[in-house]
């Protein structure tokens, strides 16, 4: 590593020195902004405390089996996560569906009416989903009546309008008819796997962005897309590999404690027992940590990182001796259970069959022991999928992360600052940014973007190979 001091440091873009960035945080966002300034021709040191890439969206191996940490999903309409894939030449180990289709399963619906599905079809918006809606067995014809009104009024909103962050969806959906039936049915089911939160916690503006980009803005922009590999695979592997390609030099296991700025606009970052000098710092990190590594005076108002809260997913992981599952995935509903995968091939499974429950807003149960967990969801899959009833456990596990996101609460877009800080040639980049959405994948890769973006615009260096990203995300 670099230990070059102050006053041995010529300024940026003298001869005989390249430009230097630090990148901290070696997630989504982290890696996204490595890559991008590494491409516009920066040397780049890209620091991670822990021992892989990924952030939060990992692999890890358990019995011979390699476990995704928590099932993940994105949709056609986020180009920049698949500039990402794209960019780490893994696009073809997640593919998306060819059209929109959720099988969606009422475990309260009698025989012959617990099978629904939301798809579409080819038609403009917004009559891709009108057969979808007009067939849809779990709301009624009243119901589904005015979930088609509901999406011609928010498909009217103003995304950019402030004032849309301090309303509660869930209010605004019950303004607009919706019965709670409505809400759980259809709104909540997409609403909580993406926002992580249910209506009624939730920001409007974030909501409304979410429906009306994936469900309201391209017939094909719901399309879902998932990892047939394990996200280790991708963002860490193969996103090491296009680091590596890029001269980006990648530390692991390498926590920083502190960053600085000399009196000559260069940066100072300390891990242990070593400095790193640099002429931009991109803090990839979450916004506890952020906090409380910027440098004083960096934002007017840090303590906002702080009030930015933090919203936990449950990840429940089942292996069977046999095969009870016969398509990709389904939604539920009248049941504890939300998302329901199958992850045996991606997990190296052999034989039997391992699905993976994602149980989002999971503040109730995100503490709950194992076997009280294992009581309750055991049964409810059984409720679900009658061939489970004659088949063995293998194995019951479960992933918890506590802090999987920030809540999309109302208010919360005040909160969430921009790449840039007033501190010159520092960024920052998380899903937790503002980047307009809510704390996913997609979230995150555009923050590593608009960092690199920012970084490299007060660089005087070129930014084309950004531009079109940045075309086909607007």
């Amino acid at each position: 590593m670099n230990d070059t001091t102050q006053d041995e440091a010529p300024d940026a873009g003298s001869p005989g020195r390249p430009t230097t960035a630090v990148v901290v945080g070696g997630g989504l966002a982290g890696t996204t902004a490595a890559l991008a300034l590494a491409d516009a021709g920066i040397r780049v040191t890209l620091l991670e405390g822990r021992p892989r890439l990924g952030g939060l969206a990992f692999s890890f191996q358990r019995d011979g089996l390699t476990v995704d940490n928590g099932q993940h999903v994105y949709l056609r309409c986020c180009t920049a996560y698949r500039w990402f894939l794209d960019r780490v030449e893994g696009a073809a180990l997640a593919p998306l569906q060819d059209r929109l289709d959720v099988p969606v399963l009422d475990a309260e619906a009698p025989a012959g009416r617990r099978l629904g599905r939301i798809g579409r079809t080819a038609l403009p918006v917004p009559l891709h989903l009108a057969r979808s809606l007009a067939t849809y067995p779990h709301l009624s014809l009243a119901e589904r009546a005015r979930v088609g009104r509901a999406a011609l009024a928010l498909k009217g909103l103003d995304l950019a309008d402030p004032a849309l962050d301090a309303q509660s969806f869930g209010g605004w959906l019950a303004a607009h008819g919706q019965s709670e039936r409505a809400i759980e049915a259809l709104w909540d089911l997409v609403g909580v796997a993406t926002l992580n939160a249910v209506a009624g916690d939730s920001s409007l503006g974030l909501a409304a962005m979410v429906f009306k980009t994936g469900l309201l803005s391209d017939p094909g922009a719901a399309d879902i897309g998932w990892a047939r590999v394990p996200l280790g695979e991708l963002h860490d592997r193969l996103a090491r590999k296009a680091l590596d390609s890029a001269g980006v030099r990648t530390e692991v296991r390498t926590r920083v404690t502190s960053i600085s700025q000399h009196e000559n606009g260069r940066w100072s970052v300390q891990v242990p027992g070593e400095t790193l000098d640099a002429d931009t710092v991109v803090l990839a990190v979450p916004q506890r940590e952020a906090h409380d590594l910027l440098p004083e005076g960096a934002l007017d108002a840090p303590e906002r990182l702080l009030e930015i809260g933090t919203a936990p997913i449950l990840n429940i992981h089942v292996v069977y001796d046999r095969k009870v599952l016969s398509r990709p995935f389904f939604a539920a509903l009248g049941s504890p259970v939300q998302w329901v995968f199958d992850r045996t091939e991606a997990s190296g499974l052999k034989e039997g069959q391992y699905l993976a429950l994602s149980q989002s807003a999971a503040q109730d149960e995100i503490d709950t022991p194992v076997a009280a967990l294992r009581e309750r969801y055991l049964p409810e899959l059984e409720r679900l999928l009658p061939h489970t009833r004659d088949a063995e456990v293998r194995d019951f596990f479960v992933t918890r992360e506590r802090t999987a996101t920030f809540a999309p609460t109302p208010g919360v877009g005040r909160l969430r600052p921009g790449a840039r800080t007033k501190a010159p040639g520092l960024y920052l980049a998380g899903a937790w940014t503002a980047t307009g959405w809510p704390a996913t994948m997609e979230s995150a890769v555009r923050s590593g973007v608009s960092a690199a973006d920012a970084a490299l615009a007060a660089l005087g260096r070129p930014r084309d190979h950004l531009f079109e990203l940045f075309e086909e995300a607007a």
